[in-house]
């Protein structure tokens, strides 16, 4: 069997920065071990595949070890290749997804995603989280991953994690962040225990940063950067339980693949 396959980067306007992302188009659902194995050859951060679904398509996220719920850079990797070979003349997409109803709509030369807003809660503070990133933040929160405040941009760059110890962490993953020196707010992303151990540009963790840095900036829209070693540019929006995250996506490879 010959499928389609992309090789993208999201969340960058330039090539070799952002995350890079596959996306296999599919006429309809292949095996989930099959899906599972593309993911971990391909071995990114995520490998989305889609099949048509009646209100548009139906999407799927794998890591190269899991398939999780929500992911972003590649649900805006896959809109990029519909509107840029399959259908040209549409100005939006809508995705079906575990996360439900996911749209992505054309905006100038970026694309903008619609996410459910997933809002931290405060907690009491973890001397396990602290001991996992080597740093102590002033604050800590979570949603479906925790959520570290520290002071300053320059804490999160530092931060240099203990990726074992993260694992025994309660948490699908850990979100670093402090305010930004250009920028309104920098993060860092981090999911070893679904194979990522840093993921370099996370949509799905802006849906949990987006509402608690508008809370406390008092501000909306929002710039952001993740500030991965390859680093990534976000401009993001709360809107009631929605957020909006817009950003760049840059081709890389086109190809087919036999499985």
């Amino acid at each position: 069997m010959r499928l389609p396959l992309y090789h993208l980067g999201a969340f960058s306007a330039k090539a070799f920065g952002g995350n890079p992302a596959a996306v296999c188009p599919l006429p309809s659902w292949i095996d989930d071990g099959l899906m599972q194995s593309i993911a971990a050859e391909n071995n990114l951060a995520e490998t989305a595949f889609f099949a048509p679904a009646p209100d548009g398509y139906h999407i799927r996220w794998f890591t190269p070890t899991a398939e999780v719920d929500l992911c972003g850079h590649a649900s805006l990797a896959s809109a990029h290749v519909i509107f840029e070979h399959l259908k040209r003349d549409a100005q939006s997409v809508t995705f079906d997804s575990r996360s439900g109803p996911l749209r992505v709509d054309r905006r100038d030369d970026s694309l903008v995603l619609d996410f459910p807003s997933l809002a931290p809660a405060p907690r009491a503070a973890l001397p396990a989280l602290a001991a996992a990133l080597g740093a102590t933040p002033l604050e800590t929160l979570q949603a479906k991953s925790l959520l570290a405040v520290f002071a300053s941009e320059h804490d999160v760059r530092a931060l240099s994690p203990d990726f074992e110890a993260m694992l025994k962490l309660k948490a699908f993953g850990v979100i670093a962040t402090a305010p930004g020196t250009d920028v309104d707010f920098v993060s860092r992303f981090f999911a070893p225990k679904v194979g990522v151990n840093e993921d370099p540009a996370t949509g799905s963790a802006h849906c949990t940063l987006t509402p608690y840095w508008a809370a406390r900036l008092g501000k909306n829209p929002l710039h952001a950067r993740q500030v991965s070693e390859r680093g990534g540019e976000l401009w993001c929006e709360l809107a009631g339980d929605r957020v909006r995250i817009a950003g760049h996506v840059t081709p890389y490879l086109a190809g087919a693949i036999d499985v």
